[in-house]
């Protein structure tokens, strides 16, 4: 029974003497100043505090969070569900129900019950008197949360399967920092010792008093604060550095081991130590303390002879000891080409409004639309930027935004005509030149280009695929999936629109010249001849019956809200800007 071998060693052992072999703990895990450690085996809850004493701690606190994970983390890879004792319990005498508090009138061994944690396994109760003695035990079985350790009244006299010490340490020690390259990592081992017993490799900070060793490297330090340090450090009472590649080999400034034996080495205006590791600059000339800014004495000369300097900015005063600042805006010529502001120990140059500091010269700022290739105009965005805008009736080409395309986004915009040839008159792409200079729509709706429902658009229309299409649902400018297929893969021709988009018409300009007839068969002519004069008469009646019906499609257009989408069709033909 481990109660009855920690009772064997506790009466005659005192603090100091080394662990013995029936308390080792099975791991351990230090926080900053604070460690904790796992022992197994069953042990009543005061055989588990007099073992935890013994070590120099007590049984552990779980004050926090953080304290909860390192129980899980000495858990991990020992099984589920062991009940481990820590330091919480509850005098003899009983607890009234208004009184308990988070810990439940339980208090720890330190004497306190101040906490920001608590987990138990059963709920508070139903408000009747809770009595002792009772002390607390963490196991995983009871937990309301997968992974984490939940606390139950036990009496002080069971056993448990094991208790969680803790220790504190005024100081302690990073793990050692090996220098890979010098030599492989893969061969360097580190195994650690701490005085409560506990050893290994992953430890993620080592209390005073621990040793480790490196193999194969054969360096053993130790964690100390050594005799005129504050902090704790490795090292070893052994002069001179040991392996480069192990904390610098202990050295203050330079560890060189290119020749086999490594050695430290010091800057030189210091000297290396009798420890063969810590170097130390010669004794400070008394002037450094008398000399405000700069201190020159020369070894050779008489202990009481130095000067005094100052750094830029400044000048020695009359005792010859201070430093005061010197104006330099009141120098002449002034160092700054407008306004100066002194300062101590230098100036500010600033300049006055409109103007800007540029390499120690006041300058005008350069215009940002300076340069730039505007096709129309340029217009200044805050200080330094800048964009490109169009004349009205035109709007940026998106993929260049530096040059302009006609652009309308009703059902009728005014044409863009020359000044000079009211005749040549040019709209944007899926408009037609209609009387009186103006630019109308085309409805392409009304040329069935769409077999399911059409949508007419801006210069433009939509088709939506209805059920019976094999694109049911489709959005797009065809519902013939042949035609669609088509333009995918690259084919097709005049009869052949890409997905489904058919010839829109491109700018209206005065009529072409008639090309001379080619001399061929008087029935070919005939035919010709006819086809021209059938060709006209479908122009002539379509004029009249847009004439007559534009007003009307107008007005109708303009009442369909999806007419004002922002729409900005890119046509195949590039048209000129409006000037």
């Amino acid at each position: 029974m481990l109660r009855v071998l920690l009772l064997g060693v506790l009466a005659p052992a005192g603090l100091g003497l080394p662990v013995p072999p029936e308390v080792q703990p099975l791991g351990g895990q230090c926080v900053e100043h604070d460690c904790f450690a796992l022992f197994r085996g069953p042990a009543t809850f005061p055989a588990a505090s007099q073992a935890c004493e013994y070590l120099q701690g007590h049984l552990m606190t779980v004050r926090s969070s953080v304290a909860a994970e390192v129980i899980s983390l000495l858990l991990s890879g020992y099984g589920d569900g062991p009940r481990l004792w820590i330091g919480l319990q509850l005098p003899p005498d009983c607890v009234d129900p208004g009184h308990r508090g988070a810990l439940r009138g339980f208090q720890w061994v330190t004497g306190d019950n101040h906490t920001s944690y608590s987990r138990w396994a059963r709920p508070q109760g139903d408000g009747a008197p809770i009595c002792g003695p009772l002390c607390v035990a963490v196991s995983a079985a009871g937990a309301p949360v997968p992974g984490e350790q939940a606390w139950e009244e036990q009496p002080c006299d069971a056993e448990a399967d094991g208790f969680l010490c803790e220790f504190h340490f005024p100081a302690s020690c990073q793990p050692l920092a090996v220098k890979s390259g010098a030599a492989a990592a893969a061969s360097v081992s580190i195994t650690y010792s701490t005085p409560f017993g506990a050893g290994g490799a992953d430890f993620q900070a080592l209390p005073v008093g621990s040793s480790a060793e490196v193999t194969p490297l054969g360096v053993e330090l130790e964690c100390a604060v050594w005799p005129g340090e504050a902090q704790a450090r490795w090292g070893r009472e052994a002069p001179g550095a040991w392996a480069c590649s192990v904390e610098n080999g202990g050295c203050q400034h330079a560890c060189n081991g290119s020749a086999g034996d490594s050695r430290c080495f010091c800057p030189a205006d210091a000297a290396l130590q009798e420890d063969g590791r810590s170097c130390k600059a010669p004794a400070e000339h008394p002037c450094h303390r008398l000399c405000e800014h700069i201190c020159f004495h020369d070894p050779l000369d008489a202990p009481t002879n130095y000067s005094c300097f100052c750094e830029a900015g400044y000048r020695l005063a009359a005792d010859g000891h201070r430093c005061e600042d010197v104006d330099d805006c009141a120098e002449v010529p002034s160092p700054c080409p407008q306004n100066c502001v002194n300062t101590q120990g230098g100036f500010q140059c600033h300049c006055f409004p409109g103007y800007e500091l540029v390499d120690g010269e006041c300058v005008e700022p350069v215009d940002p639309c300076f340069g730039t290739n505007c096709e129309y105009e340029c217009q200044v965005v805050g200080r330094s930027g800048y964009r490109c805008v169009c004349a009205e009736g035109f709007a940026p080409i998106p993929e260049a935004p530096h040059k302009c395309q006609m652009f309308c986004n009703q059902t009728s915009c005014r044409a863009d005509c020359d000044p000079n040839n009211r005749e040549s008159c040019q709209c944007p792409n899926g408009y037609i030149l209609d009387e009186g200079f103006v630019c109308t729509d085309i409805d392409e709706c009304n040329n069935g280009y769409c077999q399911g429902e059409c949508r007419n658009l801006p210069g433009t229309y939509e088709c939506i695929c209805g059920p019976q299409s094999e694109l049911a649902g489709h959005t797009g400018t065809d519902c013939d999936p042949i035609k669609v297929s088509s333009h995918d893969e690259g084919g097709g021709g005049d009869e052949d629109f890409g997905s489904g988009e058919p010839p829109t018409p491109g700018a209206t300009l005065s009529p072409s010249p008639a090309r001379p007839l080619h001399s061929g068969v008087l029935a070919g002519i005939s035919i010709a001849i006819l086809s021209l004069v059938v060709a006209l008469l479908a122009l002539l009646c379509h004029l009249r019956k847009k004439q007559g019906t534009s007003r009307a499609e107008l007005e109708y257009k303009c009442g369909v809200p999806s007419k004002e989408v922002v729409l900005q069709h890119v046509g195949t033909q590039q048209m000129p800007q409006k000037l």
